[in-house]
């Protein structure tokens, strides 16, 4: 039996790549080296992390995103995932709990864009 807390990111001290699981079919890797920033916003309902790479744009959703956006700070988070419900249950009280991950792709500025 596995007893194990579910977490919904996971960390290597080493990582290189931040691998972003948006469904069970579905994954995207993304190089460290293009991370840009995070920007972490909080409501009364929930949290926001928005994670910016060269190519991509991530938005997270959740509750007690500090320890995710601590984590990409140090250049240490390697993946994160959205957990089914049924599982936040079996989290402990101070954990991350990703209700929702959107990925979009940025729009890279041209340089004929750049010159209109």
């Amino acid at each position: 039996m596995n007893t194990k807390t579910p977490e919904c990111y996971t960390t290597d001290s080493q990582a290189r790549c931040l691998r972003v699981e948006t469904a069970a079919t579905r994954f995207l890797v993304l190089p460290l080296d293009q991370f840009v920033f995070a920007e972490l916003t909080s409501d009364d309902k929930e949290q926001k992390l928005r994670l910016v790479f060269a190519t991509h744009e991530i938005l997270i959703s959740g509750h007690v995103l500090q320890r995710i956006e601590t984590a990409i700070h140090r250049l240490e988070l390697s993946g994160i995932m959205k957990l089914p419900e049924k599982y936040h249950a079996l989290m402990g009280e101070g954990q991350p709990k990703i209700r929702e991950i959107t990925v979009a792709e940025s729009n890279p500025v041209t340089e004929q864009n750049r010159l209109n």
